[in-house]
């Protein structure tokens, strides 16, 4: 016969204090990034797959110009807290807003390319600064 189970108790104010403490910073980047998805109704890049149809959020953490069969081309790469995709601007130079460290939310069909994602010529949002 085993012991009943205890009702698992929420963390208390010096538990949670603790764990945010031991907790590293990508590890709370990474959870509030997974929270903003959910907040805007969009899925993690984690889940996404080839020819999928998706709606995603998250930072961008590098943005350069790279040249695709001799036309310009901007590259950012997103990141959600579960895996990062690349976003690709054909014919596109540069994007007033679509900087390293804004959040945007980006939406399109998904291709694989050298296996990574790729999401070219998205329908975009930027976020507010305000909320970042």
């Amino acid at each position: 016969m085993s012991a009943p189970s205890r009702p698992e108790k929420p963390a208390g104010p010096l538990r949670r204090l603790l764990d945010r403490l031991s907790t590293s910073q990508d590890d709370l980047h990474s959870a509030e990034l997974r929270q903003d998805a959910e907040d805007a109704g969009c899925v993690t890049i984690g889940e996404c797959g080839d020819r999928q149809v998706v709606k995603v959020t998250g930072t961008l953490r590098t943005v350069t110009l790279r040249p695709r069969a001799g036309v310009p081309a901007l590259e950012a790469e997103l990141f959600d807290g579960t895996a990062a995709l690349d976003v690709v601007w054909l014919g596109r130079r540069s994007i007033v807003g679509v900087e390293p460290g804004r959040r945007l939310i980006a939406s399109g069909r998904i291709s694989m390319s050298h296996g990574r994602r790729v999401l070219f010529n998205p329908k975009y949002e930027l976020r507010p600064l305000g909320q970042e």
